[in-house]
Parts: structure tokens; sequence; C-alpha cells
């Protein structure tokens, strides 16, 4: 759709104003960090030449997915304390890296001191996954002891011996639960989330927590308790948020399988920025339980719990556990017959002024699914223009700030910065932070005086709030239940560090599914040019996650899935 000559000026101009904003930040940030260093972080190795990427793993077992892991443990081909072992030293050798798994301050202070005497790593670093370690000695001796055959343990513990790594967000009995807000940093959670009991009733291992950004509400994950994480494929690049620890350690072959949660694509952001699949499920089907911040109000409709994981037979099992009783909502038994799908095709947003226009590789990638499905099935892919798509940015924030159907306001920001303390002004904030002695991030700080922003205009708020129902209604009646749409994860590749405060509205392509409640996976296409992942998302009806998880299978198959950082 053209754009008219008062929409390109208006884009030209937000354009030259996040050029100058970043060049702005960039001199406040380098002030700021003279006058109050950050957080730890992990330095390079003395002499050590600059690194790209993070090395491709040398341990086959780190390269099988989880189900292929789960079914030689049971079947008493590998130890599980092998698998563990081989996980660990992944995460010793590239953790230092990327900085995507995290403790607390004193796993911060063992990195370093990693760094400094190498010889120490084997050791502090099974000390931190010692209970990891003791956990796979005993499913070791419950398999030497010959409980159960092969079919009782898969059907008792379909993830039996399999790592894996969960958000910081989510409680973890014995780790931090900060959400990166530094007021929580000595907080340590004395239970399980209940989608983390749940795979850990499955017989999955837990390894530890993941970075996130500050309480979940940025697209690249650093904060001013654990720092910043740094993309596999390069680490001059974001991760993606807020579940970009999870997406990082999945991309670079530190985990197999892991735990995310998303209210404006923070499972497929980070998906899409490392190479991997993340699914977000209908609302209302995964528990939100033993998160920090969990929704309240309207936001309970939009936040949703979900897979992440390098291999798309992987995402099916894990949906079951973590749905519990509320997998009855889906359709996860019905076979899936692409060639009788309806598929629709929708390669941008209609020309947002607030976002980045969508990368000519991006789209590429994704008329390259459209080729393969019209030739392979002889289906006709649909292209469709949504209009109200491009208003994807407005109606997100409009819905999050909504009233609930009792009339509760949605939770504020800047409560949840002071998480039940002290009240934070945003503006006295942007001050502390230009003079280097805020406890909160430029992206929070940010958030919450938009927050207020958002207030001024009641009445434009409900009209995007109806537009908003109007286009649940309209994509409801188009999808059905058999249809799927294909459309960008985001506009552009993994970006450097940074830049998302220059496009701050790029999550917009995500966050629209949330408010309309719809199940999505983001599914891997390879690398671009530069070696940056490549995706697309594939959005079904509501409770139709079937046909997404089924897509998901099909597109790995057909173009080769997760592509691990390093291989040349």
């Amino acid at each position: 759709m053209a754009l008219s000559r008062a929409e390109r000026c208006l884009v030209l101009l937000l354009r030259l104003l996040s050029r100058a904003f970043l060049v702005l930040l960039s001199l406040a940030g380098r002030a700021s960090a003279a006058l109050a260093p950050g957080p730890c972080a992990l330095p390079p190795p003395v002499g050590a030449p600059p690194v790209r990427c993070v090395p491709p793993p040398g341990q086959p077992l780190v390269l099988l997915s989880a189900g292929q892991l789960a079914r030689r443990i049971r079947r008493r081909e590998v130890k599980c304390i092998d698998v563990v072992q081989a996980y660990i030293k992944r995460i010793e050798e590239i953790n230092p890296f990327v900085n995507a798994v995290v403790k607390d301050r004193l796993a911060c202070r063992r990195n370093t001191e990693i760094w400094v005497n190498p010889s120490l790593a084997v050791d502090e670093w099974m000390l931190w996954f010692d209970a990891a370690l003791q956990e796979a000695h005993h499913v070791d001796k419950l398999l030497s002891e010959g409980h159960g055959d092969e079919d009782s343990l898969q059907e008792k513990f379909p993830f039996l011996g399999v790592p894996f790594t969960v958000k910081e967000a989510f409680a973890l009995h014995g780790m931090p639960n900060t959400s990166g807000l530094v007021s929580r940093r000595n907080l340590i959670s004395t239970s399980d989330a209940l989608v983390v009991s749940r795979l850990k009733q499955a017989g999955a291992i837990p390894l530890g927590v993941t970075n996130c950004s500050e309480l979940c509400m940025w697209y690249e994950s650093s904060n001013n308790v654990y720092g910043r994480t740094n993309n596999p494929y390069d680490l001059q690049r974001i991760v993606g948020g807020s579940s970009g620890g999870e997406g990082c350690v999945l991309g670079a072959a530190c985990s197999v399988i892991g735990v995310g949660s998303d209210i404006g694509g923070s499972i497929r952001m980070p998906a899409f920025f490392n190479g991997i699949f993340g699914h977000k499920p209908t609302t209302g089907v995964v528990p939100n339980d033993g998160q920090f911040p969990n929704a309240l109000g309207v936001r309970t409709e939009f936040l949703c719990t979900g897979p992440m994981c390098r291999y798309a037979e992987d995402l099916e099992p894990m949906l079951r556990v973590m749905a519990g009783p509320g997998v009855r909502k889906l359709k996860l038994d019905e076979k899936v017959s692409l060639e009788k799908v309806k598929f629709y095709c929708m390669e941008h947003d209609g020309g947002s002024v607030f976002v980045s226009p969508v990368d000519r590789e991006i789209l590429q990638a994704q008329r390259k699914v459209v080729e393969r499905l019209e030739a392979q099935f002889g289906v006709q892919v649909q292209h469709v223009t949504i209009h109200k798509m491009k208003y994807a940015f407005q109606i997100w924030s409009a819905m999050m700030s909504s009233r609930d159907s009792d009339g509760q306001e949605a939770q504020l920001f800047t409560d949840l910065l002071g998480d039940h303390g002290k009240p934070v002004w945003p503006l006295w904030e942007l001050m502390k932070w230009f003079l280097g002695i805020s406890l909160h991030t430029i992206p929070a700080i940010a958030l919450a005086l938009t927050e207020k922003l958002m207030k001024l205009n009641p009445g434009g708020n409900a009209k995007l709030v109806s537009m908003g129902h109007s286009l649940r209604t309209e994509m409801m009646n188009l999808l059905g239940t058999d249809g799927m749409l294909l459309y960008p994860s985001h506009p552009i590749v993994a970006p450097k560090h940074h830049s998302p405060l220059g496009m701050p509205f790029n999550f917009a392509y995500t966050a629209v599914f949330n408010v309309l409640g719809l199940p999505v996976t983001q599914c891997p296409l390879g690398l671009s040019s530069e070696g940056l992942p490549l995706g697309i998302q594939v959005v079904a009806g509501p409770h139709n996650d079937h046909l997404t998880l089924a897509m998901a299978r099909y597109l790995e198959k057909a173009f080769g899935g997760w592509v691990c950082p390093g291989k040349s």
C-alpha cells in the first residue's frame, strides 16, 4: 500500500529523530558508564583474538533433539550423566562470550575467575551445576535398577534425563527470580513455577536460569543485575527479548529445550534472532503461574507461556507437558494434511510509520516458502492485505493499557519498577540515568514515560481497542479452523546492540498476535548473507495450534531448521 506524502514525511522525520536519539544516548551512555560502572561484565581473555560468533559444538550429544536424547537414555544407549556433563561443558565454553546463563553475583565473580585461571573452570562450573548432576545420577540409578520398561517410562517421563533451561523470570527452586530488577537481586525462589514443575515431573533436568530484559518489557536482553546477552551468530548483535537469554542458549547449543513467556513477542523475537523454534500458544492453554511479573487485569488475556527449542519435533511434546489439563482445549491428536490447509501470506504490515521496512532477505525467504508450498502441495497461497495491521503497534499499546471486563485497570509499569516499594518517577529516573545513578535501564524508564503519555488520550485509545476487537474478528473469519497466515517474524534481522532504541516499535510484528489471542510459531529459515538467522511466523485460528506445529515440522524438513553458529 502506497504511503501518502504526509506519511512519507513523517517516516523521514521519525528516522532522523531515531538516529539523533541513538547518537545522544551513545554519548550519554558513555558518560553514565564513566560515572557509575554497570553490573559485573565478563571480560575477554587477555591476548585473545576478537571473536565474531561462538564456535560450533564438539560434543555430538548436544546436537540431538530432546526426543532423541530421552529415547536413548530410556534405552540405556547413553547415560544421563554424560548428556548433562556435555551440556555443562558447552555452557562453560560459550557462556563467557554470550552471558546468557545467569545465577547471581557469585556466578558473575566465578566467571571472572574462570577467565583469569581457566584451570578453575570445570570445578567451578560443576559446583554450580551440582544439583543437575545429582539428578542425572538419580536417573541413571533408576534405569540401572530396571524401574519400568521403555513404553511405561516414555508415558510417565517423556523427557527423562533431558536438560533444559528456564527464563529467569520464572521461579526455579534455589535460583534467583529478579527479572532484571535490582531491588530483587537477593531474592531466591523457594518453589517452582507450574510449567517448570511439570517439566521436572516429566523427567527433565533444569540446568539454570537465563537472562531477560528488565521486567520482561523490552526486546534487548540487558539489565543492571546481569548485564547484556550477546547473539551467538554475531556477538555485536542482540538476542531479542524478553526471553533473549533462553533464545541464545538454545541457538548456541547450550540447551535443547527451554521455557519462555510472551506478551509482545518475547518468545518469537528471540527465537527469530537466534535461529530456533518458538511457540506462542493460544491464550489460556498454558498456565502463567510462578513468573514475575505476572499479568493482571486485561493482560492475563495477552501473556502466554510457551516452549522454545532447536528442533521442531520437540514443540508438541513440550506443549503437552507444559499445558497439563489445558491441552484438552487443543487438537494435538488431529492429523494435519498441509495440502488441505488454506494458506494466506502477508509480506508486511502495510507501511506503518512506526516500524522499519521489511528486509529484502526476509521477504525472499518468505517467498521461497510460498513457492515451495505451491510446488509441493499444489495449493494456491493467497496474498492478503489486512489494513488494520498497519496500526498494530497502536492497537497493542491501547489494549495493553485498557480495562478488563470487570473495569479493573491494567497494572502500572511504574508500580512494577518500584516492586511494591518506593514509587518510581520516570522523569527523575531519566535524570538519574544521565548521571549514572539510576538502578533502571533506559528502555524501562522510557516505557514508564510512554505509559504516562498513553493516559492523555483516552478517547483515541478506546477507538484503537475497538479496532483491535474488529481485527480479531476479521482474522478469525479469515483463518477459520483450517487456515494459516505466513507473516514476517520481525522486519529486520538481529540488529546491533542498542539499535532497538532507535526503532523501538518493530516488535509490533509479533505483539499484535498477543492481543488477538492467536497461536503463532516462529520457524527458522536458514541464514542471511551476513550469517544471521532468518525466519517466519505461522499463524492459525484460536485452539488450532496443531496446524502451526505441523507447519514447523514441515519447514524444518524443507529448509533445514536450526543452523549451528560458527559452522562454515
